[in-house]
C-alpha cells in the first residue's frame, strides 16, 4: 500500500493540516504558559547542596505549589533568605515545619524525637544545635535575632516548637552551609520577624519547589524525597 499524500484542493488534507496546525498553536501556547506561569529554570551557585546538586547545574521549579499547599519535610524549596543576598533567591531542604522540634546532636538531626535517615547527606553536621527557650541555640550559644531570623517571644506558641510561617531549612553539604543553622528560620510570607531584613522590611517568600534536574543531561532525574 502506497503512502498517503496530500493533495492540493483536496478539503479532507485541508482539514487535517488545520487540526495539525490547531494542536501545534495550543501545545505551543500551554508550553509558554508553563513557562510564565508555573515552571521556572534555576542555577545551582554554591556547594550548598552538594551531593545532591552541584554547582552549575539548573534545577526545574514548581513555581505554584506553595500556593497550593505549605512546604512540606523534605522539599528542595527555593526561597528568599532573611539575609541581605542581593535579590538571589536560596535552595535549601525544608527539615522542619511550623510545630516541629528540632535538635542536632551527635552529628545526626532529630524531629520531634525521631532521628532522620538522611541518605542525601554530604555528611554529618560537626556542630549541635537545638531549638528551646524562644529560641535556636547552635553549640550552646543562642543565634543573636538582630543577625539572624529568630523571631520574639511573642510569636511563638512554645518555647521548644517551630513558630507558625517559619521553616527550620539545611543544605544537604551540612559542614559548608549558611542555612538555618547560621541565619535563622526562613519564612513562607510577610515581613521577616527578625534579624538584618527585619529593619529593611523585606517581605518573606517561598517561591516554589525544584522537583527536577534538568541539566546536565547526563543527570536529569526527579528529586523526590
Amino acid at each position: 500500500m502506497s503512502a498517503r499524500r496530500f493533495t492540493e484542493g483536496n478539503p479532507r488534507d485541508a482539514a487535517l493540516l488545520r487540526s495539525y496546525l490547531d494542536a501545534f498553536i495550543a501545545a505551543g501556547l500551554v508550553a509558554l504558559f508553563l513557562v510564565t506561569f508555573v515552571l521556572a529554570p534555576f542555577y545551582i551557585p554554591s556547594v550548598s547542596m552538594v551531593p545532591t546538586l552541584q554547582i552549575t547545574d539548573v534545577v526545574l521549579v514548581d513555581e505554584i505549589a506553595y500556593r497550593l499547599h505549605p512546604p512540606a519535610h523534605d522539599d528542595i524549596a527555593l526561597f528568599t533568605p532573611p539575609i541581605p543576598a542581593g535579590g538571589t533567591q536560596y535552595v535549601k531542604r525544608v527539615i522542619g515545619v511550623p510545630g516541629d522540634r528540632i535538635r542536632i546532636t551527635g552529628g545526626v538531626v532529630y524531629r520531634n524525637g525521631t532521628p532522620l535517615r538522611e541518605p542525601y547527606e554530604n555528611q554529618p553536621p560537626n556542630y549541635t544545635l537545638a531549638i528551646r527557650d524562644y529560641g535556636i541555640y547552635v553549640n550552646g550559644t543562642r543565634l543573636d535575632p538582630r543577625v539572624a531570623n529568630v523571631p520574639p517571644r511573642a510569636n511563638w506558641q512554645a518555647p521548644d516548637r517551630i513558630p507558625d510561617d517559619c521553616y527550620f531549612v539545611l543544605g544537604d553539604n551540612r559542614n559548608y552551609s549558611d542555612d538555618s543553622h547560621v541565619w535563622g528560620f526562613a519564612q513562607r510570607a510577610g515581613a521577616f520577624a527578625a534579624g538584618p531584613l527585619a529593619r529593611e522590611k523585606t517581605r518573606a517568600a517561598f517561591y516554589g519547589r525544584a522537583f527536577l534536574l534538568l541539566w546536565p543531561l547526563r543527570r536529569m532525574h526527579l528529586l523526590g524525597h
